[in-house]
């Protein structure tokens, strides 16, 4: 129980704390692991101060032998025994329940969405990552022939390869060249790229920056990380409708990362019809609402092949990503047929979206849909940053106008 402050003369450290004073304290003590204060972690389990002076601070931990105990335990000493009123301190230590873990996760998770760091991608670009579970669905097709099909309805389309180890999107696309420094003296890098009709690709990959496309990237997570990082704040991306980033397969540490530094992006998922490649699937799905984001929809990838006399064959099997996305509760953007032609055109940088057939097709009404339907551009114009602008703009214009006095 709390006790309020004393009158006593007889401590020699003053007036008594009260555990509100304690607990404000240890708001100032950050999991290392977690990011968060122990307090909104629901890690400070409770104070109590005897009449001498004597804290006792109960504090949870996620597992009992967590290796950051012993630097929790010195900056809470540091912060407790030397506020006035205490004489001495005792931790005492226990664990975290199965759904308080899941709550201080959760939370920790928030507290870095609402913490994102500032990045080169402008506030009105849609963000959408294509990510998958597992490799070799197709992800990367994916990716860019949705950029080419945007690009060729007049959209200005960013490409990200955050495939760091596996880059192919400058192949697929046809895009080659290094990348380059801007002009104007700024320490920013310039996307390579690619006009499509009325529209635009700005591409930028870890394959413009290898000297060739057979090197092997052997980097660990937190080069990944600082890889991507720098491709979202170092490079001019200008304004952009929208920004495609190809994920790499799975939930790791670039998923973390990208989660992090773009709070606002939404996630298309890629499956085939396998069962398989939809129980693996449905994982990214996990990571992005455990990690606060918006999930656009399903693409089911290799769906079937037609062959010469009109019959389709479900060569991956059947209902895959119907699966996926009523799992996930989210929608089936579209299916995507077995073509060669769709291999062929990645291989020789010409995007089948760009071409005629039912891939094609299926290519370009989903990226109707999501123009039209599922991620619409974001409209900025009724925004009170918007608005602000626009007054500030007014006023100046009526200074210049107004002769002085």
């Amino acid at each position: 129980m709390a006790v309020p402050p004393s009158t006593r003369t007889d401590n020699p450290a003053g007036p008594l704390p009260v555990a509100d004073d304690i607990m404000g304290l240890l708001r100032g003590v950050i999991d290392p692991e977690l990011g968060s204060n122990i307090v909104e972690l629901g890690m400070a389990k409770g104070v109590t101060i005897s009449p001498d002076g004597d804290v006792v601070v109960t504090i949870a931990l996620t597992t009992a032998g967590c290796p950051l105990r012993a630097q929790i335990q010195r900056d809470v000493r540091a912060r407790i025994e030397s506020f006035p009123g205490v004489t001495s301190l005792r931790l005492e230590w226990t664990e975290l329940s199965s759904e308080e873990k899941t709550a201080a996760m959760a939370k920790a998770r928030w507290n870095v969405r609402e913490q994102a760091p500032d990045t080169a991608i402008p506030a009105t670009t849609r963000v959408i990552t294509v990510a998958s579970g597992k490799g070799g669905v197709g992800k990367s097709s994916v990716t860019v022939n949705l950029a080419a099909a945007l690009a060729a309805m007049g959209f200005t389309v960013g490409v990200l390869d955050a495939d760091i180890w596996g880059f192919s999107v400058p192949r697929m696309l046809g895009v080659e060249g290094r990348l380059q420094g801007a002009s104007d003296g700024e320490r920013k890098i310039v996307p390579n790229l690619k006009p499509i009709g009325d529209g635009l690709l700005k591409v930028v990959s870890m394959g413009f920056l290898v000297d060739n496309e057979s090197d092997a990237l052997m980097w660990r997570g937190l080069m990944l990380n600082r890889a991507v990082q720098h491709f979202l704040e170092d490079v001019a991306w200008g304004d952009m409708d929208y920004l495609l980033i190809d994920m790499p397969p799975g939930t790791g540490d670039v998923q973390m990362g990208l989660a992090r530094m773009l709070p606002r992006a939404e996630m298309i998922i890629v499956t085939t019809p396998a069962v398989s490649a939809q129980k693996v699937a449905i994982r990214a799905a996990t990571m992005a609402r455990k990690s606060y984001l918006r999930i656009a929809g399903v693409i089911e990838n290799m769906s079937s092949f037609r062959c010469e006399h009109g019959v389709d064959h479900a060569l991956f099997g059947v209902g895959g990503g119907e699966a996926l996305a009523r799992d996930a509760g989210v929608p089936l953007l579209g299916t995507i047929p077995i073509e060669a032609s769709v291999a062929a055109g990645g291989d020789a940088g010409e995007p089948i979206a760009l071409g005629e057939g039912p891939a094609a097709e299926a290519f370009r009404a989903i990226a109707e849909r999501l123009v039209d339907e599922a991620v619409p551009p974001v409209a900025m114009a009724g925004c009170s940053a918007r608005m602000l602008d626009a007054a500030v703009a007014a006023l100046d214009e009526l200074d210049a106008a107004v002769p002085p006095a």
